[in-house]
């Protein structure tokens, strides 16, 4: 790759400036993924309970049953990345995902096909970025990891934001022509990802049985760290919706994502660099706090009171989910992919559990009259629950490289002139 090994530290813009033509077209696709995405799944609810008439405790449950698996499922992905390959992990999680468009495309003639059509799309996602991280950050230097893994985010945040705004015209009335442009956008997407560099060096299989399992070389503190952030900022991205439309409108609420998407865009490849450097036991605190303020400030319940607390959080969670992946990356003896995979894991678990806990929550505040106290909760969970972490004592030393062929998979005699510390 063009990204220098050895570099020393530098800006964004001059760390982002080594990316070579691959890495570019990987950057692309992190747009281009999400912008196809969420041109369908943020309407599934609407589109499963309107257009195939399931009663809406039935989507509730497919809908939690899909985000977990596309979360949680990361495990998979990081293993299967470490077992055959980077690309070939990306084109089978892209392979994956395109049936399931299709899935949800034939859905419109037979209905009980939406179901599998979803969780497909689902474990698409969690097989695919795991690998796509692990090969953004592959051959990188310590000082440009931060850049790199930030504009990533950047581009799949800015997917995100701008798939709802074409789709949402045309998910109820024409959605076969909505989830036939996704489909051809991925196939499209397939395609190019077939055409980055693969590295024709034989590599020796592990023998069957003597891998080490998915799971193991966990960094503890970081994944429990991702796992508590997750769960916390979930209480925001499960309820925020009720909470805003009841006391807004729908259009607020989405000036209200819109912004919080803008945040991630530009101010966390910004501040990536001083993210990487800051002490991970002063980015935790500074991480949680910043929940802690916005979740807190959401109480109020007026329009400027959403705006603050939506950017407060989403200040909050820029500086937790991306030093969260940099301590561990660090911190654990496995291969990039393995890492994200497991990083995905916890995530997946905090969400599941913010949906379960935090929906008992909110219920007892909304029969109570009294939603605001629901993130008077919430904020006070950000402030206790953290300082548990410090009883997981991080583990001595710096992260073992590991050698890799070309293709991003390991093999047992190191060629590859990777970063000692990585």
């Amino acid at each position: 790759m063009a990204a220098d090994r050895t570099a020393g530290p530098a800006g964004p813009r001059a760390a982002l400036g080594t990316l070579d033509g691959p890495l570019r077209f990987l950057l692309l696709s992190s747009f281009l993924i999400p912008l196809g995405s969420f041109m369908v799944l943020p309407f599934m609810s609407v589109f499963l309970h309107e257009r195939l008439g399931m009663g809406l405790g039935t989507v509730g449950v497919v809908l939690a049953v899909a985000s977990l698996v596309q979360f949680s499922g990361g495990i998979a992905g990081g293993a299967l990345a470490e077992r055959i390959g980077l690309r070939r992990t990306m084109l089978w999680a892209l392979t994956v995902r395109t049936a399931g468009f299709v899935g949800l495309l034939l859905a419109l003639r037979w209905p009980p096909l939406a179901v599998g059509a979803l969780v497909l799309t689902c474990c698409g996602a969690a097989l695919y970025l795991p690998a796509n991280k692990a090969y953004l950050v592959r051959g990188v230097d310590d000082a440009r990891r931060p850049a790199f893994l930030s504009a990533g985010n950047a581009a799949l945040n800015a997917g995100m934001a701008v798939g709802p705004l074409i789709a949402g015209p045309f998910v109820l009335s024409s959605p076969g022509y909505l989830f036939l442009a996704a489909t051809a956008l991925f196939v499209l997407v397939t395609a190019g990802h077939a055409g980055l560099p693969a590295g024709a060096a034989p590599r020796r299989e592990p023998e069957r049985g003597t891998g080490p399992g998915p799971l193991a070389g966990i960094a503890v503190l970081p994944f429990a760290a991702n796992a508590l952030a997750f769960y916390l900022y979930f209480h925001f991205q499960h309820f925020l919706a009720m909470y805003a439309v009841e006391r807004a409108s729908g259009t607020f609420y989405s000036l209200v994502l819109l912004l919080c998407f803008t945040l991630v865009i530009v101010v966390q490849p910004l501040a990536s660099g001083a993210i990487g450097r800051m002490p991970y036991p002063v980015a935790l605190a500074a991480g949680f706090a910043g929940l802690a303020a916005g979740l807190a400030v959401l109480a109020a319940g007026t329009r400027p009171a959403l705006l603050a607390g939506g950017a407060l959080i989403t200040l909050g969670d820029i500086v937790l989910f991306l030093k969260n992946d940099l301590e561990a990356l660090a911190r654990s003896p496995r291969s990039d992919a393995v890492v994200f995979g497991q990083q995905r894991l916890g995530a997946g678990l905090g969400a599941c559990a913010s949906g379960v806990l935090g929906g008992q929550l909110y219920g007892l505040s909304e029969r109570g009259g009294h939603t605001g106290l629901f993130w008077l909760l919430a904020a006070g969970q950000c402030l206790l629950l953290p300082p548990l972490l410090l009883a997981l004592r991080p583990r001595a030393g710096g992260r073992h490289p590991q050698p890799h062929d070309d293709e991003g998979a390991l093999r047992p005699h190191d060629t590859d002139g990777r970063v000692p510390g990585r």
